[in-house]
């Protein structure tokens, strides 16, 4: 374990990093935020200037050392300094995700026991007061928008701006007070604590220090030769781990710039006027993306669209071996070459990904074709596999070693194992120190040694020695026949067409394999369009003969595929529905990190799951739902049951010919 005086650099603390940053990189921009239009700027001995400013002003409403301060909004510079001014006054920033609903909110706030908040605006500050008598230790909250909030009680409200004023004008009385409490941290100490999806259960509390982030966030850095040139794009949720090491993590090691989008709305446009060079996505959104060109490419003119086709052909055969370096055929490199001109080069300008250098997707398994598409036109896209506890990283993959069905090999500083069950352990410096106020969990998590279960099965791939990942483990289980059930790895082969949204598929201890399935209304409704199809709804849409006739095809393709591995034959799908609603995080079907909590699918929808397994050929039902107001009504809908073709496994093919 590394030692508090042997800290990367000598600097044992997000804050200790920032002073480098305000001494050697003081002119260098440190955060950009898009407002009312305009790119705003903030160099890094600025930044220094504003957290300290806040940091005085937490001091002067009391803050103590230990004490935990929530962060509700959304990616703006403000909430990220508030992040850091927390950790300088020794207290500990827990992000919460803005989309939260007030009982979600509820349960991490009075869990660690927060007497502090800093949110966005009066939605925010009616979330928190609307939960306020579950709260038994809160005090004050700090807004950053005062719009609607002129006639609240403000005894106990603040306006970000003056708790700032507050501490410059309280600066005298104060400063020794921040000096001492910033020589106070050290790796130890806690950086920040996150909460889990609860995918399966309650949140829990993942307590990181800063032996954690700043080792995971040196040696990733490394890994990647990142450097204070790179400029990210901070529009991921601020409560996910990732968008910590990213925006502040890497950020503060390397010094590099961090900029936030002016909104959702705008972000892929803000996207395309920084043109970042270190890029992060999850599956959804780089698939989002190609759903979008392709559906331009489907209503461009016929020159357009066979220059396209022509090109995207050449690159999908040598564009990966191009970027990795590996030799091509002369014909080839100038045909390649041209392509950029014409069309890659522009495609990628339009995405807002000409200039990456660097680009990452996790969270969930990405498209082969999906994934090959964006390598093919020179984006250095590659995969990382990783967790909240551990910082991140657990395995990284090197340039020239990228593939598709791999995650990569073990990051610096990061060991592996394979138990005997086929569950993936790790243990490393990024290895959180525990659950908070969950003993137990953390023992069930992390032994003794230090390795922690993923909770995820895999192995080692024989070739390269990469690590894959199959399912999560505890979804992981046994047809009736005794074969593998893994549905993680069929519903992401659904999920690689752009028609499917999401899926999630049924079968463990069964005979056979079934699926609810979540179209893409976007690509699906962009199909109906160009095809004079008329539709009222989402649910009118997802009924559509033709959408379960094309949705039975893409299952039916995805059968095929599985017939070819004899391990996961058994996992074809036999039947299938649309569901009449897109699965929702306001409805508890998923999580905030858009993950299916699949045990609350199957027990809501139970009527829908024996309705695929007795022979009925179509039900009716009626379904709770949220509204964004947070109202709760109903909707109804008789769903069809699409029968789809199975083949035959590899080996009944073999016997047959």
């Amino acid at each position: 374990m590394v030692q508090s005086s042997q800290a990367a650099g000598g600097h044992v603390s997000i804050p200790a990093l920032l002073q480098r940053n305000a001494s050697q990189f003081a002119s260098s921009p440190a955060y950009r935020e898009k407002e009312f239009g305009i790119w705003q700027s903030w160099s890094w001995s600025e930044t220094e200037k504003e957290i300290e400013a806040l940091a005085l002003g937490l001091l002067n409403l009391g803050v103590n050392e230990g004490d935990f301060i929530a962060i509700i909004g959304r990616n703006r510079p403000c909430f990220y300094w508030a992040m850091v001014a927390a950790q300088s006054v020794g207290a500990v920033p827990v992000p919460v995700y803005q989309d939260a609903a007030a009982d979600e909110m509820a349960y991490v706030l009075e869990h660690c026991g927060a007497r502090f908040a800093v949110v966005e605006d009066q939605e925010q500050v009616d979330k928190v007061i609307e939960i306020q008598d579950q709260l038994h230790q809160f005090e004050h909250m700090i807004y950053v928008d005062p719009r609607g909030l002129r006639k609240y009680d403000h005894s106990k409200l603040h306006q970000y701006s003056h708790v700032q004023e507050q501490g410059r004008a309280a600066r005298d009385e104060y400063f020794t007070t921040l000096q001492g409490r910033r020589e106070n941290l050290d790796y130890s100490s806690i950086c920040v604590m996150l909460y889990t999806s609860g995918t399966t259960g309650k949140p829990k509390g993942v307590v990181l220090s800063n032996r954690n982030i700043i080792e995971a966030s040196k040696s990733s850095s490394e890994f990647d030769r990142l450097t204070k040139a790179e400029e990210v794009l901070a529009y991921l949720p601020m409560a996910w781990v990732g968008d910590f090491i990213f925006s502040i993590g890497q950020a503060y090691w390397c010094g590099f710039c961090v900029n936030c989008p002016e909104s959702a709305d705008t972000m892929h446009t803000d996207l395309r006027e920084i043109g970042p060079t270190y890029y992060f996505a999850p599956p959804r959104v780089f698939e989002t993306q190609l759903t979008n060109v392709m559906i331009r490419m489907e209503d461009a003119g016929r020159f357009k669209k066979w220059l396209f086709d022509r090109y995207m052909a050449l690159a999908r055969r040598v564009g990966p071996a191009i970027l990795d370096g590996k030799p091509v055929s002369a014909g080839d490199s100038f045909g390649y070459w041209l392509g950029r001109m014409l069309v890659f080069g522009p495609l990628k300008d339009t995405l807002g990904l000409g200039r990456v250098r660097v680009g990452y997707t996790a969270g969930e398994a990405i498209g082969p074709e999906i994934f090959e598409f964006y390598r093919s036109i020179g984006i250095n896209l590659k995969q990382l596999y990783g967790q909240t506890e551990a910082s991140v990283f657990i395995t990284l993959q090197p340039d020239g070693e990228v593939r598709a069905d791999t995650v990569g090999i073990a990051a610096p500083g990061v060991e592996l194992r394979i138990a005997d069950s086929g569950e993936v352990f790790y243990r490393s410096p990024g290895t959180f120190e525990e659950y908070y106020k969950n003993p137990d969990s953390t023992a069930d998590t992390k032994d003794a040694e230090g390795w922690v279960a993923t909770g995820d099965a895999g192995f080692f791939d024989d070739v390269s020695g990469h690590l894959k990942i199959i399912d999560r483990a505890k979804d992981v289980g046994k047809m009736a026949s005794g074969a593998l059930f893994a549905p993680k790895y069929v519903e992401n082969k659904l999920k690689f067409f752009p028609n499917v949204l999401e899926a999630v598929i049924f079968g463990n201890r069964r005979e056979e394999c079934t699926a609810f399935i979540n179209i893409d209304l976007t690509a699906v409704g962009n199909w109906a369009e160009r095809n004079n199809i008329g539709y009222a709804s989402y649910q009118e849409l997802a009924g559509h003969p033709k959408v379960l006739e094309t949705i039975r095809d893409h299952v039916e393709e995805v059968n095929r595929s599985l017939a070819d591995d004899p391990m996961l034959a058994a996992c074809q799908i036999h039947r299938f529905l649309v569901l009449h609603k897109e699965l929702d995080a306001d409805d508890g079907e998923m999580t905030r990190t858009r993950k299916v909590r699949r045990r609350i699918v199957e027990g809501k929808y139970e009527d829908l799951l024996e309705a695929l397994y007795n022979g009925s050929s179509e039900i009716f039902t009626t379904t709770e739902v949220t509204y964004e107001d947070g109202r709760k009504g109903a909707i109804s809908a008789t769903l069809q049951i699409v029968e789809a073709s199975v083949m035959p496994m590899a080996e009944q093919k073999v016997a047959a010919e």
